[in-house]
């Protein structure tokens, strides 16, 4: 199908485009920019006036619930919900049931994703098998079956060992290991440590636990680095999955300036709500990582505004109903976020001052800079608008505010920490490769 749409506000962090202009796509790709031939016929033209035309965005972490949990979510709920909220691109967790821990379990969820249509999906390997962080996986053979890096999702590797070669193991074939960090021991709580845990009888998880972990990784990392760069070896990358202190941020900040190959994201529930929004043992704010004191949010959000902090993410985990009505420390964490990715990013640059590009950024090619070499042929098409790439785009009108409604949202979780809130910008329609795989009436007319 050959789309033109035309009178957007054509937005794209990537090159720094911010102009009226219009798009002409056919056969799935961009073709032009702005000046569209007088030959070009199209099967549709979609009037974008008013609208921000961007590009598709790209999200770091979305956990789909199959296979094996689609008792709190099915992939066709959640591939919906991501190209509601403009999600073109989204990284998916090994945390699965059964872990993505073998080649045909990769492929199989690859195949499922790509008859829906939707966003596009990378899976995460495990980095160890069964996420046990005791032996680790065939990377190269997960690798040839789609796999973009490695991963523990939320188990953190206790013997140092194991980590260790695992990133050596890594550096010899270039690939990026994704790591949240938190010490095994001190991580086991339900709330960030503070008065606040300490006056509702909550075990805390203190800042601690995320800058001990640092500090290994570092550590460890110096040394690896080191001697693939002697060995002429491509090296590891290793991303921080959802840094959520002040403590921590400063270390990332000193690993950067050092030279050390690290990227980070920030969760947009660390980014916009703290220890206080518990309120009354409220179970939508059990997280991972927990929402921690306001020092630490600023921080976060001035990391994220200076580029210490690479990407946004929604860090999209669906819970099912009865997981969640439970007393606080035994509710199960998650919840879900993807549909409000842009909205939050916006609200995040609205308060701070920031301009809309810097929102955008944060969720296109900051994140497409992570993924990087890991795309293939996709990497100058994913986070970004250019002639020849793919069409992937994400139209959203600036100025239609929302109150989020759960029952309203399209994933299959409903539970949200943001109920209520009101979101500042809305998308009107979803492109995936030339297709149309979202739109509202707005669009549509």
């Amino acid at each position: 199908m050959k789309i033109l749409i035309q009178n957007g506000r054509v937005m794209d962090p990537a090159t720094g485009r911010d102009e009226l202009a219009d798009i002409a796509i056919a056969a799935g790709r961009i073709i032009a920019i702005g000046k569209v031939a007088p030959d070009f016929h199209p099967n549709r033209s979609i009037d974008a006036s008013g609208l921000v035309v961007a590009p598709g965005l790209v999200d770091l972490s979305v956990r789909l619930r199959e296979p094996g949990q689609e008792h709190a979510a099915m992939l066709e709920s959640e591939m919906a919900a991501a190209v509601a909220g403009g999600v073109t691109s989204l990284v998916c967790p090994p945390d699965t049931e059964p872990v993505l821990d073998e080649p045909g379990l990769v492929d199989m969820l690859k195949f499922r994703a790509e008859k829906l249509h939707q966003s596009r999906v990378f899976p995460l390997g495990a980095l160890t098998r069964g996420l046990k962080g005791e032996v680790l996986t065939e990377m190269a053979e997960l690798t040839e079956s789609g796999c973009i890096g490695f991963g523990q999702a939320e188990v953190p590797i206790v013997n140092s060992q194991v980590l260790q070669r695992a990133l050596q193991y890594a550096a010899t074939f270039g690939y990026t290991v994704w790591l949240r960090p938190q010490d095994f021991w001190l991580g086991k709580g339900v709330a960030a440590s503070g008065p606040l845990a300490t006056r509702m009888g909550l075990a805390g998880v203190p800042a601690a636990a995320e800058t001990i972990a640092l500090h290994t990784l570092f550590e460890l990392l110096r040394g690896v680095h080191g001697a693939a760069k002697a060995a002429g070896e491509k090296g590891v990358h290793v991303h921080l999955c959802r840094i959520s202190s002040a403590a921590g941020l400063d270390l990332v900040r000193q690993a950067k300036a050092e030279g050390l190959p690290v990227s980070c994201d920030v969760s947009v529930h660390n980014l916009h709500l703290t220890d206080v929004d518990i309120g009354f043992y409220d179970s939508r704010m059990r997280l991972q990582p927990p929402l921690r004191q306001q020092r630490d949010r600023e921080a976060l959000r001035a990391g994220l505004a200076d580029g210490t902090i690479d990407a946004l993410v929604s860090d999209h985990n669906p819970v099912d109903a009865d997981a969640k009505v439970l007393p606080f420390a035994e509710a199960e964490p998650g919840a879900t976020a993807v549909e409000l990715l842009l909205g939050l990013a916006a609200k995040w640059a609205q308060q701070d001052g920031l301009g809309l590009m810097q929102a955008l950024t944060v969720l296109t090619s900051g994140p497409q800079a992570v993924l990087g070499g890991a795309l293939g042929t996709l990497q100058h098409s994913v986070g970004q608008i250019s002639v020849g790439g793919s069409a992937d785009l994400c139209l959203f009108d600036p100025n239609a505010s929302w109150a989020v409604d759960p029952a309203a949202l399209r994933s299959q979780g409903k539970h949200t920490p943001f109920e209520g809130h009101e979101m500042p910008v809305r998308v009107r329609a979803t492109l995936v490769a030339g297709q149309v795989a979202y739109e509202t009436a707005r669009a549509a007319a």
